[in-house]
C-alpha cells in the first residue's frame, strides 16, 4: 500500500480527470476505462460530463468545479488523488489545477505541449511538490514521453562519452508505403491536427523560450532562455532528411537531471517538412509583433477560425520520433528511432498508463517536478511506451526495406 507523509496507509488513489469531454480528454477516458478505471470527471458543465458518461455506458463520479479556481479546486482534490489534466492552453488555463494538486499533495499529470509551461511548473512548483509529498510531471504525452525516452536510450547506450543528445519529432502517415521513409508536408501538419493545438503553436511561438546548453566554452550547462524556432537541425535517418525547428521541451528540464554530463539538450519540431526553414524564417519576422497583446490574440483567434479549424485529424496519423547522442566533439555515438500512433492517440495512451501507474497501491515516485524518466525509471517507462504502442525500430532494418 501507498503509504501518505502523516502515516495514513491508501489501497488505491483516486485519479481525477480534468477536460474529459475535450478532443484528447475522451481519448484518455476511454484508455482509462479500457483498463477497468472509474475515474472522476471534473469540469464545469456537469450535464456535459453526465452525457459523456451516458454515452460510453459508465457509471462515472461527477465533480463541477472551475479549473480556473484554486477555491473549488483546493476542495476537490485530496493527498491520495492522481489528477489528470487536457485543458489548455495551459499558461493560460493550467496553473490553477497543477498548483493546487502540489498543494494538495495530489500526483498529476498533463497533456500540454507548451514547455514554456512545463519550465514554469519546474520553477514554482518543485519545492512545493516535494515538500506535500506530490509529483508533478507535465507534459506526459506525446509532448514530450517519446522524446524524454528516446533520448535517455541513446544517451544510456552512448555511455559516458556523451555530452550532446538532439532529439525531433515527426509525423508520417501508415497507407503511403514504408511510413519512416515518409515525410511529411505543410499539409500534413494542417490535416493530422487539430485546431487547439494549431491554436496552442501560434500562443507558443508568442512565448519566451529556452534551450539547454553552455553559453560560452568552459561554461556548464544550464537553461537559457531563447525564443522557439531559433534554429533548425537537420536529422538523417534511414537515408531520408528531416528538418526541424528548435522548440522548448521538458527534454531539456528532465535529461539534464538523469545525465548531468550532458552540456546541451537539442528538441525539435519537424511536422513542416519542406516548409520548416520558410516557417522559421517567418516566425523571426513575426516574433515582435506576437509580444503585442492584441496582436497575439487576434492570431489565436484567427488560427481557430481558419477553414477546417473543427474538422477532426485525419486517421491515418503516425508519429516518429528520432534521437542521436553526441560526443563533445559532435560525433554521433548512438541513435534510437521510436514510431508509434497519431500524437492523440499516443497522448491519450500514455496518460491513461501514468494515472494507473501512479495510482497503483505499490507505486514508489520520488516527490516534486519531474521528467518521465526520473518519475519511472528508464525501464519502466520503456514499458509503459510499448503498453501505448510506442516502439523502437531498427535502422539498418528500415533501410533494407
Amino acid at each position: 500500500m501507498t503509504t501518505q507523509p502523516e502515516g495514513r496507509a491508501v489501497d488505491r488513489r483516486r485519479i481525477v480527470l480534468l477536460g474529459g469531454t475535450g478532443y484528447t480528454g475522451q481519448r484518455v477516458l476511454r484508455e482509462l476505462l479500457a483498463r477497468g478505471e472509474k475515474p472522476m470527471l471534473a469540469g464545469r458543465n456537469r450535464d456535459k460530463m453526465l452525457a459523456l458518461a451516458d454515452r460510453l455506458g459508465a457509471d462515472l463520479p461527477v465533480a463541477e468545479v472551475d479549473i480556473t479556481s484554486m477555491v473549488g479546486l483546493a476542495r476537490l482534490l485530496e493527498p491520495t488523488d492522481v489528477v489528470v489534466s487536457t485543458v489548455g492552453p495551459f499558461m493560460k488555463l493550467g496553473m490553477a489545477t497543477v498548483t493546487a494538486a502540489a498543494r494538495a499533495g495530489a500526483h498529476y499529470f498533463d497533456s500540454t505541449g507548451e514547455g514554456t509551461f512545463a519550465r514554469r511548473v519546474l520553477c514554482e512548483l518543485d519545492a512545493v511538490a516535494a515538500d506535500r509529498g506530490a509529483i508533478l510531471v507535465p507534459a506526459f504525452g506525446y509532448d514530450y514521453v517519446p522524446g524524454n525516452l528516446a533520448g535517455a536510450l541513446a544517451l544510456d547506450r552512448a555511455g559516458m562519452r556523451a555530452r550532446h543528445v538532439e532529439i525531433g519529432y515527426f509525423i508520417t502517415r501508415s497507407g503511403h508505403g514504408d511510413e519512416l521513409l515518409y515525410r511529411s508536408t505543410l499539409r500534413d501538419a494542417w490535416t493530422l491536427s487539430t485546431g487547439g493545438t494549431r491554436q496552442t503553436l501560434v500562443g507558443a511561438a508568442a512565448e519566451d523560450g529556452f534551450a539547454y546548453r553552455a553559453t560560452h566554452r568552459g561554461a556548464s550547462a544550464r537553461l537559457i532562455d531563447e525564443r522557439a524556432a531559433k534554429r533548425v537541425r537537420i536529422f538523417r535517418y534511414a537515408g531520408v532528411k528531416r528538418a526541424a525547428m528548435s522548440v522548448p521541451g521538458s527534454e531539456h528540464l528532465g535529461l539534464p537531471e538523469i545525465f548531468p554530463h550532458l552540456e546541451s539538450v537539442e528538441v525539435g519540431l519537424g511536422w513542416l517538412g519542406r516548409w520548416t526553414r520558410p516557417v522559421q524564417v517567418v516566425a523571426a519576422l513575426q516574433a515582435p509583433l506576437l509580444r503585442v497583446e492584441k496582436v497575439r490574440a487576434a492570431m489565436t483567434r484567427l488560427s481557430g477560425r481558419l477553414p477546417g479549424s473543427q474538422r477532426e485529424p485525419d486517421s491515418d496519423g503516425r508519429s516518429l520520433v528520432i534521437a542521436v547522442a553526441r560526443d563533445a566533439s559532435g560525433r554521433q555515438l548512438a541513435t534510437t528511432a521510436l514510431t508509434g500512433p497519431d500524437p492523440y492517440e499516443m497522448t491519450g495512451s500514455l496518460l491513461a498508463w501514468g494515472a494507473v501507474r501512479a495510482a497503483a497501491p505499490d507505486a514508489v515516485l520520488k516527490p516534486g517536478v519531474r521528467g518521465p524518466v526520473a518519475a519511472f525509471g528508464l525501464y519502466t517507462l520503456r514499458l509503459g511506451a510499448a503498453e501505448a504502442r510506442v516502439h523502437e525500430v531498427d535502422e539498418a532494418s528500415a533501410r533494407s526495406r
